[in-house]
């Protein structure tokens, strides 16, 4: 037993308190959204004010309850988990995770980001829309390419056009799937 520590720790500020069995949207909360209690609907609210849903999963179920509820105090709060989601990075982890041999290209992204009006009524959110302008405009082999050609990429020497186009072509391939896999989380018109 170290200096720090003793058998008295468990209720120790220190201490951890173990795995929690904490679910923000339940299973009832999915299946029947109409039932939703207004606690339940406050604390969907609190989440993603605070930030405490991440991943687009869980924000797209979220979303669906928020949607057959059609309340107008909801919209506001989603919209911004959405702009916090995206712009925190966390839509980029995502994409890397998907993407762990060949790292998803964060220009790639913030182009799509600049290019991507933040608010608006043209359907979809901000994150869909984001994905959907990568898709859309191509970005992915252009991004991929110029990731390719980078000296860096090769230990500092001049890669060849062969070399850069094999390395673009896997690049290119890995992001668009990983593109492909959070896209399905949307229907085509981003709903």
């Amino acid at each position: 037993m170290s200096a720090y520590s003793s058998a008295s720790d468990q209720g120790s500020v220190y201490s951890s308190p173990g795995p929690q069995d904490y679910q923000v949207v339940t299973a009832s909360m999915t299946s029947n959204p109409q039932n939703l209690s207004k606690a339940d609907k406050d604390r969907l609210i609190h989440s993603l004010r605070t930030h405490t849903i991440n991943t687009l999963p869980e924000l797209r179920r979220i979303e669906r309850i928020f949607a057959a509820l059609k309340a107008p105090d909801t919209a506001e709060p989603m919209r911004n988990a959405w702009l916090h989601y995206v712009d925190s990075h966390n839509l980029l982890n995502e994409l890397r995770g998907l993407t762990r041999d060949y790292p998803f290209s964060s220009e790639c992204l913030d182009e799509a980001k600049g290019r991507v009006p933040r608010t608006g009524n043209g359907g979809g959110n901000y994150c869909w829309k984001v994905l959907k302008w990568v898709k859309d405009q191509a970005l992915i082999p252009r991004h991929a390419r110029l990731l390719a050609a980078k000296p860096a990429m090769w230990g500092g020497k001049k890669p060849s056009a062969a070399d850069v186009e094999k390395l673009a072509t896997v690049c290119s391939d890995a992001w668009t799937r990983a593109l492909t896999t959070l896209l399905r989380h949307w229907d085509a018109t981003g709903r």
